[in-house]
């Protein structure tokens, strides 16, 4: 062994930390162990096994400081005195693998590296906790549609939710009165229980989740006649959603503890109202601002006039400036929709657009020539402009 590079082994750098060597160690470890080539043929049994045993020792060897130190100064971790090294010298322990403290001579738990390994038994320790530890309940994603009205000045609306809530009368237990429970016999109410596989390495232990208690330590000796033993009921209730003016289209209303309830004890989810809001016939809404086109008469955008413009609060006039050009933006302020976390409004953008008439009878026609040839081109800027740059 000492021939072969253990940091190459390991595929690190001389200068790696613990948790580095760790890392590296975790993943090939997992790569060859040997219960993962049960199935495959007896030459890479083989070759899994010689890089089992290699990485392993590699590991021993740099995870342990006095040896690491006399590694990296004498190419041995035996010191001056150890030549090419005793083989396996640090593997001893490793056959010992099944007592819950044969991990140690590694510098490390290896139930911690090997829970993964051995995950499809139950899990790891951590799972006996989480099976008891009180779980938040889902969220309830629900939707509602408004009007335009609704979502600019606010609304109440009552909606009828179905979701999931605890058994009253056994306490979300699923035992009758909540009481009828016994000591599981099967992990004698620890929660866990373990396993031992035999290898060709020696013995593992894995240590998981009962079974039959799901790690609780307890058993239903006899379960609520209401809820069947489930400790859940599905119940539809009425909840009354307070819709905020200026709210808008894709946005969200959040309740707290009003979602699906929790387990063990757990806060309740959220329901949240994903909101759907309809177009208008005439307005369109950016942000808290509104945008409207209004078209007008040739001779109304030539002279002047004013206008009957409506808004979300009745109609307001607008006075049209003489000579005004199509698609010019007239701007009310304070017209649009109120702002969602503020007390004023937005803004009413109007967009005057020139409509040309169409159908003329002759008579129209030859008052439109008369009137076009007292026209003179300076009465027409942009037009002028145009024929000057020609």
């Amino acid at each position: 062994m000492a021939d072969k590079n253990y940091y190459d082994i390991l595929g690190v750098s001389k200068t790696a930390s613990a948790d580095e060597l760790k890392s590296a160690y975790r993943k090939l470890a997992k790569k060859y162990h040997p219960d993962l080539y049960t199935n495959a043929s007896e030459a890479e049994k083989k070759n899994a096994e010689a890089k089992f045993k290699e990485i392993n020792h590699a590991y021993d060897v740099l995870s342990d400081p006095q040896k690491r130190a006399a590694y990296d100064e004498y190419g041995s971790e035996n010191g001056p005195m150890g030549g090419g090294g005793s083989g396996f010298s640090g593997f001893g322990g490793f056959s010992g693998f099944g007592g819950s403290h044969s991990g140690q001579g590694f510098g490390f738990d290896m139930d911690d590296i090997f829970s993964s390994i051995f995950s499809g038994f139950g899990g790891g320790r951590s799972q006996q906790s989480r099976a008891n530890a009180p779980q938040r309940g889902s969220d309830i994603r629900v939707g509602m549609t408004l009007t335009f009205e609704e979502a600019a000045f606010g609304v109440q609306k009552k909606i009828s939710v179905k979701r999931v809530e605890n058994c009253a009368a056994c306490n979300g237990t699923g035992a009758k009165d909540g009481k009828a429970f016994k000591t599981c016999t099967n992990c004698n109410g620890t929660g866990r229980i373990t396993q031992v596989q035999r290898t060709p390495f020696g013995q593992f232990s894995s240590t998981g989740v009962c079974p039959t208690c799901k790690g609780t330590g307890k058993v239903i000796t006899e379960t609520c006649k209401i809820c069947g033993g489930q400790g859940r009921t599905e119940r539809v209730r009425e909840i009354t959603v307070n819709v905020p003016a200026g709210i808008d289209n894709g946005q969200t209303i959040t309740y707290a503890g009003e979602g699906n309830g929790g387990r063990n004890g757990g806060e309740r989810g959220s329901l949240v109202v994903e909101i759907t809001v309809k177009p208008h016939k005439l307005f369109r809404r950016v942000g808290s601002d509104l945008q409207l086109e209004v078209p007008l008469t040739i001779s109304e955008a030539a002279l002047g006039c004013t206008l009957s413009i409506p808004t979300l609060k009745g109609a307001k006039e607008l006075r049209i400036p003489e000579g005004t050009q199509s698609g010019t933006v007239f701007r009310m302020k304070n017209c649009g929709v109120k702002k969602l976390r503020a007390n004023d409004n937005g803004d009413l953008f109007v967009k005057v657009m020139v409509e040309v008439p169409k159908n003329l009878s002759r008579e129209q026609k030859d008052i439109l020539r008369k009137l076009d040839a007292a026209f003179e081109l300076r009465q027409f800027p942009k037009k002028k402009d145009y024929k000057d740059k020609l």
